[in-house]
């Protein structure tokens, strides 16, 4: 899309001249510093006030270590990467609400201190064949999504700062130029990473290409001096990103879920304004129906108040970017978006308690904010929406409300970036809060990106809305798939329906399984699994609750259960042939499972598991989930 429409040669014509592009304002325009928000200054100057005092500790070689040899990440992650880098973000944007030179020795502190990392990734992400004693490999530097990051926050807090730190010291400046340069622009010229999707162009590249890209545009454009090396950095990013763009489903759904949209369509959104405002709006493809679709995902896919649906990796419980949905939203003209953006930002309290995201897109956010924060804003909460390239489909009782039934569910493949083997999997709500769940997924480990991927209890498919057919369970892999899936609509209800046979390896002996999900508005959600087997051993069916779970006769009452987060879950009650069936219940304790985004269900999880009697190779079963 965008490689094609300007060449190098327009680049050339319309990039604005090294040294002249100006975003943001600089810290020392003060002006431009004075927002209207004092509770959301008060917050910032007390977040750079905490940062201050941060004491930018040595980052220990044992804590790299720990992936290599417990499969952790999460320690250097945590302690070393992600407080770093909030600590330095923070410091920036206290100074310029502040502009009294006190953070100023603390940005200098941490600016130093990151440019002295080793690494600016994190050790899952290091190329081990050539890292292999799980210590980075300082001759190659590789470029991960972190190292971007890094390098995008200190071209940042160098453009911000340039002044006051050449006023201290003009090394401060070449340093961090000179580590952006060897660390990510010289990299990302001379080398094809994954990430590209120049190396392997049958392979679908994820959030990785936009997200690091973004970062990489916005280190040429700010820190590299010779307009024809900018140039060359800018086409090549824009070869990268059309790697992303182009098989992008039409449909604009993200097959890692919406929450992984912030790094995916939302850093997206990030290189298009980025080459919007570097070009002076003469790149601009904000009116482009995949552009359209890609931002409109998130409203598309939200269950109600911070529930979205969370297939694959994604967490059931988020906090959005509301900036991002906001200023996304007025490119595409989308009031929708735009509205969601606004109420995420009134729910997240930023006008007291201020913003939180990457520095770039925090300065960007205040460009917008006094409008971000003068609009109410409202929950745009679709009847019902269909993504048939990716083959989700969502649906709920009354438009704009989160009361009466949700569900949600896909057909899709099991090659979907950060993938579940789930296909045919569903979820249910009742009035906005969690009936039958997707577990969603716990802290990445070495394990997660693994052969053994599929033997976290969390990824396969005996711990989804599926049937375990004689004995076996999904596999991952492009040819294990949905057939067939469709969606029908009319003013009572929806169907989704697809065959999920190929899912199963062929010893499973699945013929056909055509599994038929109905939404009957104000009444009920019936789920239907139609199948003929070659041979037949054992089957069951199993649904994941945060639910209490009692069973009485053909109903099993799943009662209201308090959650992490102060809520509850929802009342309902699911029908079955108990003539058909026994039922067992698994019961799994939550204290010590480590969710990604923090446990949205409560003290446990059950697994319902519904076991046939007498296995047929031709069978129907029905459920009904009702209030």
């Amino acid at each position: 899309m965008l490689s094609q429409r300007y060449s190098k040669s327009d680049l050339s014509d319309i990039l604005i001249p090294p040294g002249e592009w100006s975003p943001h304002p600089r810290a020392n325009e003060r002006s431009a510093w004075s927002v209207p928000q004092e509770s959301l200054r008060r917050a910032h100057i007390a977040r750079g006030e905490e940062a201050a005092q941060f004491g930018w500790p040595v980052a220990p070689a044992t804590f790299f270590l720990d992936y290599q040899r417990t499969g952790n990440r999460m320690r250097w992650q945590t302690q070393i990467r992600d407080a770093r880098r909030l600590a330095l973000a923070d410091l920036a944007i206290a100074e310029c609400l502040e502009g009294e030179g006190r953070f100023i020795d603390p940005i200098i502190d941490g600016i130093w201190t990151t440019c002295e990392e080793t690494f600016w990734g994190v050790p899952a992400h290091l190329n081990r064949q050539k890292a292999g004693v799980g210590l980075p490999d300082v001759t190659e530097p590789i470029v991960d999504l972190f190292a971007a990051e890094a390098a995008a926050l200190l071209a940042w807090t160098l453009y911000l700062f340039e002044k006051q730190l050449d006023e201290n010291s003009t090394l401060i400046g070449d340093r961090v130029r000179l580590e952006i340069d060897r660390r990510i622009l010289t990299p990302n010229l001379e080398r094809d990473f994954g990430w590209m999707g120049f190396d392997n162009p049958e392979r679908t590249v994820n959030n990785w290409n936009p997200w690091i890209t973004s970062n990489w545009l916005t280190c040429a454009l700010l820190i590299e001096k010779d307009q024809t090396r900018r140039v060359a950095h800018v086409y090549r990013a824009l070869q990268a990103v059309d790697n992303f763009i182009d098989p992008y489903p039409a449909d604009g759904g993200c097959d890692e879920g919406p929450g992984y949209w912030n790094h995916a369509g939302g850093a997206l959104y990030d290189c298009l304004e980025i080459l919007h405002s570097a070009t002076d709006g003469q790149i601009n493809v904000f009116d482009e129906p995949l552009i359209l679709e890609i931002g409109r995902f998130p409203y598309r896919t939200q269950i109600g108040n911070r529930y979205f649906v969370n297939f694959a990796d994604a967490a059931a419980r988020l906090d959005m970017p509301a900036s991002l949905m906001f200023g996304y939203g007025k490119r595409i003209q989308d009031s929708n978006l735009v509205d969601l953006g606004a109420w995420v930002a009134k729910q997240q309290g930023i006008a007291e308690n201020g913003l939180s995201d990457s520095l770039g897109r925090e300065l960007r956010a205040f460009d917008n904010l006094e409008e971000l924060l003068s609009i109410d804003g409202k929950q745009p909460l679709p009847a019902q929406t269909w993504l048939p390239d990716i083959e989700v489909a969502c649906a709920r009782d009354e438009e704009g409300s989160t009361d009466g039934f949700f569900v949600a569910a896909k057909g899709g493949n099991n090659q979907e970036s950060h993938n579940h083997n789930d296909i045919g999997h569903f979820i249910v709500y009742i009035d906005g809060h969690p009936l039958i769940v997707d577990i969603g997924v716990e802290d990445y480990t070495s394990k997660t990106f693994g052969p053994d991927r599929y033997d976290i209890w969390t990824m396969n498919s005996r711990h989804h809305s599926l049937p375990t057919i004689n004995g076996m369970e999904q596999l991952p892999g492009p040819e294990f798939k949905a057939k067939a899936a469709t969606f029908t609509s009319n003013d009572s209800g929806i169907t989704f329906s697809c065959d999920i046979a190929s899912a199963y390896p062929e010893e499973a002996g699945v013929e056909s399984w055509s599994r038929s999900i109905e939404l009957q508005r104000g009444r009920q959600i019936t789920v239907i699994d139609d199948f003929q087997l070659s041979l037949v051993d054992s089957n069951e069916m199993s649904v994941m609750t945060p639910c209490r779970v009692r069973i009485d006769g053909d109903v099993i009452h799943l009662e209201s259960a308090p959650l992490e987060d102060g809520g509850t879950s929802a009342d309902g009650k699911l029908t079955f042939d108990s003539q058909a069936f026994d039922v067992r219940l698994d019961t799994y304790p939550l204290a010590d499972v480590n969710f990604k985004r923090g446990n949205p269900w409560g003290e446990t999880l059950t697994r319902i598991i519904f076991i046939s009697k007498t296995p047929k190779l031709k069978n129907k079963w029905t459920w009904l989930i009702e209030r």
